[in-house]
C-alpha cells in the first residue's frame, strides 16, 4: 500500500519543492540584508557629515549645498525625463498605422511585439534613467547656481562690450551651462525619437514610396529647429566669450581676451552666423507646414557654409594680410586692454617699480639707515634646522615637527623679531607600542611650541630656544593651552573624553607621565548607538561600535588638519600651502589664508596654481588647495583660524572689497565674519600668504611691462631664479625678512628676486609689506641696471658659484667634510642694504656623531665686489663684507665663536694668522690665480679655456689639502671639484652664463 505522506524509493516528494522555497527565502533574505547594509552605508556617510558641520556650528553650509544640489538635481532630472520622455510617446503617437510590407518592417516585427507588452516600462525606464545621469551631473554645478543668485557686481567694466566683470564670472557660466543641457537633451530626445519612428515605421531605409512620414517629418523637424535655435544663442554667447578666449601672443603663452582678428573678424562673423542660424531654425520650425525639407536643408547648408567662409576663412585672411604685416601695431590697443586687465585682476597693479642703482660698495649714510635689516637677518632657516627642533625638542618618540617650520614675529614694539616656530606634534609612527587602543585612546595630541631666535643660534650652532621643554618655559605664560589635537600631522581620528585617560606629556622633572581626559567640546559625541554604528561604518572598525573603551561622554576628533576643516566649512575657497600656528590670547592656533579666484575675468591672462606656486620646498602637503587649478582672478579675501584644542574654524573677512566674496558670503550668510572681529592680538601675527605671492610674482614676469611695444618685443622678460641649494632646480622659495626698501620703512616683508630669462644676472628685486597695517600688501620692485660697475649686478647661482670657487671656503669645505661630517647650505637670502644688495648664506654641518644640523659658518658678499666672507658669526661675516668696524654692526646674535674651536684646521686660510706652511700658501695662491683667470675666460666667452683653469683650481685645492695633512694621515676623500658639493648644494662651478 502506498504511504500517505507519498514517500517511494527516492524518499519524501516534498523535500525539492522545501529546499527550493528555502532557497528563495535566503536569497531574499540575503538581498534584502544587503540593500538594507547599502543604505546603511549611505545613510552614515551622510548622518556623520551631519554631526561634524555641526559640531563645528556650520550646519548652514551642510544644508544650503544639500539643498541646493537637491533642487539642480531635482530640477535638471525632471526637464531631461520630461523632454526624453515626451518625444518617446510623441513619437509613438505619430507612428503610420500601418507598416509597409518590406523585409525591413518585417524584421522589426519582432521587436515591436516583444516591446509592446512593456512599452510604459520601457517609456519610464527610459525616462528615468536620462533624468536621473541629468540631475547627477546638475549637482556639480551649484557653485555655478550659487554664484549666479547671489552674484555682485565688480564695480569695472570690460573694454569691448562694456558689461560689469560679474557678467562674465557669474552670468556667462550659468548661460553656458544652461546651453549645454539645452543641446544634450535635444539631442537625446533626438536619439530617441528616430529610434522610435524607425521602430514603428515612420522611418524606412528599404521599400517603395517616402522614406519618411509626414508626422515623423514634422517631429524630428521641430527638434532640429531647436537645435539650430540653441546653435544662435551659442553663437551670441560667443561673442562675450571672445573677451575670456585664450590664446597666445608674443610675449605671453597664456593670452586672454580679445586680438585684433578677433574684434575686427571674429566678432562680425558671430553676430553674422548668430542671424543665419536664427533664419535656418524658422525654416525647420515651419517644416511641418509646408511638409518639405528643400528650404530647412538650403538653410543649413548655407549656415555650415557661412560658419566655414565668415567664421573660418575670413579670419584667417585677416590675421594673415592684415595683422602679420605690422602686428605690433595692430595688437598694440589689445595687449594694453590685456596688460590692465591682467594686472588688477591679480592685484598687482599698484606695484611700484624703481631703478635700483646696486652700488658695488656699500654706502655708510645709507648703511645708518639700514640697522632694523642688519640687526633680523635670519640665519636660522627653518627649511632645514626640523631636525634640530626634533633633536633637540622632540623630547618623546611619539612627538614630531613639520618639515619645513615656519616663521613668525614675536615681541612687542622695538623688542618684535623674527622668530622659528614649530608645534610638538603627535607622531603616531613613534607609539613605542601600535594597537588599536593606544593609536585612538591613548596617544591622541601633540603638546606645546617650541619657538627660537631667527636671527640668533647658540655657541655650537644650535637653535638660542625662546620657548621650550615640557613642561613648556620661556616667552609664553605658563596657562598657556598647549595640548594640540588638530595639526598638520595630525590624520588619525582620536576618541577622548568620558573616563578615557590621554597621555598628557612626559615630565621630566617629575620623570613621569602626566595624563589628562579631554574637555575641550571638540568632535562628536558618541553617546547615541546609532551614531557609534555609524562612525564604526565611515572608518570600517566595528570595534568602535562594542568597545568598552568607549564610554559615556566620549567624542571622537577626526578631518583634523588645519586646511581640510577650512575647505570643508568654506567649500568655495582655495586654501593656501602653508598654514602656521600662532600662540595668542593663551592658545595655539592655525592661521589659514583663504583664496577667491574666478576663471571669469575678461581680458586677464590665465594662470595655473598649481605650477606657479610649486617651488624646491613644496612638498610634505605643502602645494595650494585649489578649487580651480586654472584661474584668472584670485584674492586673499579670508583669514581663517582653526584652534589646536579644540578644532573650532572661524572665518574673518579679510578682503573687503572682494565681490567674489561678497557673493560667497549672500550665498553662505552668517559663517564669515567682519574684519573687525579679528582680535587685534592675532592681527599682529597675520601676513601675506606665500601662495599668493608667489602667483603675482610669476605675473611680474612678463607684466612688469606695461608699455604694448615693450611687451609685445618680449626683450624684457624675467623668470624667478633655481634654488641654488637643492638639486631638484625648482623656483628659489619666496623668504620672509625684515628689510627696508628704499623710502620706506623697515617691515617684515615677503620677498624674492628675478633673473632675465636667458641670463643668471639679478634682473630685479621685489618685496611686498607682509604686516598688517595700512601699507600691508604694497609691493615695491627694485630693477637692477644691465651694468655696475664692470660686471652686471649678480644672480643667485652666480652668488652661489662665487661662494662655492673661492679658494679659501673650498678649502676649508674639504676639512670640515673630513670623516662623517656632512654639509648643507641653508636659504641664501638677498637683502637691500646701503644702497646696493647682500647676499647672506648660513652653512650647517652635520658633525660625525651628530645626526642633525648646526649652524657653523655664515657666507656673506655686497654686490659685485669679490670680498667674499666666511666667517663664524654672522657679525664678523658683516664686518668683512660691509667694511665697517665692529661698533658699526648691530648686534644680531649671530653664531658666538665656539669653545673648542670649529672643525677649522690650525692656520687654515679663515684662522687670524693664516697658513704657515709654505707649501700651502703656494697652493692657494696658485688656486687664486686659476680662479681669477677662468673668471677672465668666462667674461670672454672662452670654454675651452675656462675648463683648463678649473681643472687646475681643482688640482692646487687638493695639493693645498695634502700638504695642510699631517704627515701620516689618512687622505680625506678627493673633492673632485673646488666645492665638493653637500647635499642639496650646486655645482661649486659656476654655470655658464651667455
Amino acid at each position: 500500500m502506498p504511504d500517505r505522506g507519498g514517500a517511494g524509493p527516492s524518499g519524501p516528494r516534498f523535500r525539492v519543492g522545501a529546499s527550493s522555497r528555502r532557497s528563495r527565502a535566503l536569497l531574499l533574505t540575503a538581498g534584502v540584508l544587503a540593500v538594507l547594509a547599502l543604505l546603511f552605508a549611505v545613510f552614515a556617510g551622510f548622518w556623520t557629515d551631519w554631526l561634524w558641520y555641526r559640531s563645528l556650528h556650520y550646519s548652514s553650509v551642510f544644508t544650503t549645498r544639500l539643498w541646493t544640489k537637491t533642487g539642480l538635481f531635482a530640477v535638471f532630472g525632471l526637464l531631461m525625463a520630461l523632454t526624453v520622455g515626451l518625444n518617446i510617446w510623441l513619437a509613438h503617437r505619430l507612428r503610420p498605422p500601418l507598416s509597409a510590407m518590406s523585409p525591413e518592417q518585417q524584421g522589426l516585427d519582432r521587436y515591436r511585439m516583444g516591446v509592446a507588452p512593456y512599452r510604459r516600462w520601457v517609456l519610464l525606464g527610459a525616462s528615468v534613467v536620462t533624468g536621473l545621469i541629468a540631475g547627477a551631473a546638475a549637482t556639480g554645478r551649484w557653485r555655478t547656481w550659487l554664484q549666479w543668485v547671489n552674484g555682485t557686481s565688480f564695480g569695472t567694466r570690460d573694454p569691448q562690450f562694456h558689461k560689469d566683470v560679474s557678467f562674465y564670472a557669474f552670468d556667462l557660466p550659468w548661460y553656458r551651462f544652461l546651453l549645454d543641457f539645452g543641446f544634450s537633451a535635444v539631442v537625446v530626445a533626438l536619439l530617441a525619437a528616430v529610434l522610435v519612428h524607425y521602430l514603428y515605421g515612420g522611418l524606412r531605409l528599404q521599400g517603395p514610396g517616402r522614406r519618411v512620414s509626414t508626422a515623423a517629418q514634422g517631429h524630428l523637424a521641430v527638434l532640429l529647429g531647436v537645435f539650430v535655435a540653441l546653435k544662435a544663442v551659442a553663437y551670441w554667447l560667443d561673442r562675450y566669450g571672445l573677451a575670456l578666449k585664450s590664446g597666445a601672443i608674443r610675449g605671453t603663452d597664456s593670452w586672454t581676451g580679445l586680438r585684433y582678428v578677433d574684434a575686427n573678424a571674429y566678432l562680425p562673423a558671430k553676430t553674422i552666423l548668430c542671424c543665419v542660424a536664427v533664419i535656418c531654425a524658422l525654416l525647420f520650425l515651419v517644416t511641418p507646414l509646408r511638409r518639405t525639407w528643400t528650404l530647412p536643408l538650403v538653410g543649413f547648408g548655407l549656415m555650415v557654409l557661412s560658419a566655414l567662409l565668415i567664421g573660418g576663412l575670413y579670419p584667417a585672411i585677416v590675421q594673415q594680410f592684415q595683422v602679420k604685416p605690422n602686428e605690433a601695431s595692430k595688437e598694440a590697443p589689445y595687449i594694453r586692454k590685456n596688460i590692465d586687465a591682467t594686472r588688477a585682476a591679480y592685484g598687482i597693479d599698484g606695484t611700484r617699480v624703481q631703478q635700483y642703482r646696486a652700488a658695488v660698495d656699500p654706502d655708510r649714510a645709507a648703511l645708518d639707515k639700514d640697522t632694523a635689516t642688519l640687526g633680523n637677518i635670519r640665519v636660522l632657516d627653518p627649511n632645514i634646522v626640523s631636525p634640530t627642533f626634533t633633536q633637540r625638542e622632540q623630547q618623546r618618540s611619539y612627538y614630531s615637527f613639520a618639515s619645513p617650520l615656519d616663521i613668525d614675529r614675536y615681541g612687542s614694539g622695538a623688542g618684535v623679531q623674527d622668530t622659528v616656530i614649530g608645534l610638538r606634534e603627535l607622531n603616531l609612527a613613534g607609539v613605542p607600542s601600535r594597537n588599536w587602543v593606544n593609536d585612538h585612546f591613548k596617544y591622541t595630541h601633540g603638546y606645546a611650541a617650541v619657538t627660537a631666535k631667527g636671527n640668533t643660534v647658540g655657541p655650537d650652532g644650535d637653535p638660542v630656544f625662546t620657548e621650550s621643554g615640557l613642561p613648556p618655559r620661556g616667552q609664553f605664560p605658563a596657562d598657556t593651552r598647549w595640548r594640540v589635537y588638530f595639526g598638520e600631522r595630525t590624520t588619525a581620528y582620536s576618541v577622548v573624553g568620558g573616563s578615557n585617560k590621554e597621555l598628557d606629556y612626559y615630565d621630566r622633572d617629575a620623570g613621569k607621565e602626566v595624563t589628562y581626559t579631554y574637555d575641550g567640546g571638540g568632535g562628536v559625541s558618541l553617546d547615541n548607538p546609532l551614531t557609534r554604528a555609524a562612525y564604526a561604518v565611515k572608518f570600517s572598525e566595528p570595534q568602535l561600535l562594542y568597545s568598552g573603551a568607549i564610554t559615556p561622554g566620549a567624542r571622537i576628533l577626526y578631518d583634523r588638519t588645519p586646511k581640510e576643516r577650512v575647505e570643508a566649512v568654506a567649500p568655495w575657497l582655495s586654501i593656501d600651502g602653508d598654514p602656521y600656528p600662532v600662540v595668542v590670547g593663551g592658545k595655539v592656533k592655525w592661521v589659514v589664508d583663504g583664496y577667491t579666484t574666478s576663471n571669469g575675468y575678461p581680458y586677464a591672462s590665465r594662470t595655473t596654481l598649481g605650477d606657479v606656486t610649486a617651488d624646491s620646498l613644496t612638498a610634505d602637503g605643502r602645494q595650494v588647495l585649489a578649487q580651480a587649478d586654472r584661474v584668472n582672478y584670485i584674492r586673499n579675501s579670508v583669514k581663517a583660524t582653526v584652534d589646536a584644542f579644540t578644532g573650532e574654524v572661524t572665518l574673518y573677512q579679510w578682503d573687503e572689497r572682494d565681490p567674489v566674496l561678497r557673493t560667497w558670503m549672500k550665498s553662505f550668510p552668517g559663517t564669515v565674519k567682519p574684519r573687525s572681529a579679528i582680535d587685534p592680538a592675532l592681527m599682529q601675527h597675520l601676513r601675506y600668504p606665500q601662495d599668493l605671492f608667489k602667483v603675482q610674482r610669476d605675473l611680474l614676469t612678463r607684466y612688469h611691462v606695461t608699455d604694448p611695444a615693450a611687451f609685445y618685443a618680449g626683450s624684457d622678460v624675467w623668470k624667478v631664479p633655481t634654488d641654488p641649494t637643492r638639486e631638484n632646480r625648482a623656483d628659489q622659495p619666496p623668504y620672509y625678512l625684515t628689510v627696508r626698501m628704499p623710502g620706506e620703512q623697515a617691515a617684515f616683508s615677503l620677498t624674492t628676486s628675478f633673473v632675465p630669462s636667458s641670463r643668471q644676472n639679478l634682473a630685479a628685486f621685489m618685496a611686498v609689506n607682509a604686516n598688517p597695517g595700512p601699507d600691508y600688501g604694497r609691493m615695491h620692485i627694485l630693477t637692477m641696471p644691465e651694468r655696475s660697475g664692470d660686471q652686471a649686478v649678480r644672480g643667485p647661482q652666480q652668488v652661489q658659484a662665487k661662494f662655492n670657487s673661492d679658494p679659501r671656503i673650498a678649502y676649508d669645505i674639504n676639512l670640515l667634510k673630513q670623516g662623517d661630517s656632512s654639509l648643507e647650505y641653508g636659504n641664501l637670502l638677498t637683502l637691500p642694504v646701503g644702497d646696493g644688495l647682500l647676499y647672506v648664506e648660513p652653512v650647517y654641518v652635520r658633525g660625525k656623531n651628530i645626526n642633525y644640523p648646526q649652524l657653523k659658518k655664515v657666507l656673506a658678499v655686497y654686490g659685485g665686489s669679490d670680498n667674499v666672507a666666511y666667517a663664524d658669526t654672522l657679525k664678523e661675516a658683516l664686518q668683512q663684507v660691509l667694511k665697517v668696524d665692529a661698533g658699526t654692526v648691530p648686534e644680531p646674535g649671530g653664531t658666538a665663536p665656539p669653545s673648542g674651536g670649529t672643525p677649522t684646521a690650525p692656520g687654515s686660510p679663515t684662522g687670524p694668522a693664516g697658513p704657515a706652511n709654505p707649501a700651502v700658501q703656494k697652493a692657494l695662491d696658485d688656486a687664486q690665480a686659476a680662479f681669477q683667470a677662468g673668471q677672465e675666460a668666462l667674461r670672454k666667452g672662452d670654454w675651452a679655456a675656462y675648463g683648463e683653469q678649473q681643472k687646475k683650481l681643482r688640482d692646487a685645492l687638493d695639493a693645498a689639502v695634502k700638504a695642510q695633512r699631517p704627515s701620516g694621515s689618512p687622505s680625506p676623500a678627493p673633492s673632485g671639484s673646488p666645492s665638493p658639493a653637500p647635499s642639496g648644494a650646486p655645482s661649486p662651478a659656476p654655470s655658464p652664463t651667455p
